[in-house]
């Protein structure tokens, strides 16, 4: 699982390397796009964040425009994700991600690789370990409210997943 889970942050970096994305808010929506995946909005139940699947020889990702505009950002890296890593299963089926609401055995035991593989390479598309590093390095203290707030809001990402990515 590890290898994986490093080969698919390996992956995200060398996206951002090849589009030259040097400062946040990584343009997500523009890089899934340039590697020829189309993104498609629309309103899905609540529970539904995204979808992943190829049609007709043509790349998609599915996307809850009710969710916040954080949220949609996380979710098209989650399933640029899973075009990226696991394409030749794309090719078969549609694969659908829920928000976990009330997590089952298997959820809380992070066993999906799939999942922890998509989400490894989603948080490292959108927070680089490289700019998390230098802001450790600058001393950004995960209690600070504020200062928080200000570098999610720089990113476009949540502040409950900036504040997870500092401490991991």
């Amino acid at each position: 699982m590890l290898n994986s889970k490093l080969e698919a942050q390996g992956r995200a970096r060398d996206i951002i390397k090849t589009y030259g994305v040097e400062n946040p808010p990584v343009p997500i929506e523009k890089i899934a796009k340039s590697l020829g995946v189309t993104i498609q909005y629309a309103h899905f139940d609540d529970a539904l964040s995204g979808m992943a699947f190829v049609r007709d020889g043509m790349s998609i990702i599915g996307v809850n425009s009710l969710h916040h505009p954080n949220r949609q950002r996380f979710t098209i890296a989650h399933e640029l994700g899973h075009h990226v890593l696991h394409a030749e299963i794309l090719q078969s089926e549609v694969h659908v991600d829920k928000v976990v609401l009330n997590r089952n055995k298997t959820s809380a035991q992070g066993v999906d690789l799939k999942e922890i593989e998509a989400n490894a390479f989603a948080a490292e598309i959108l927070m680089p370990s490289d700019w998390i590093d230098n802001l450790i390095y600058e001393g950004v203290d995960v209690g600070d409210e504020l200062k928080i707030a200000m570098l999610a809001k720089k990113f476009r990402v949540s502040t409950a997943a900036l504040q997870f990515r500092l401490m991991a």
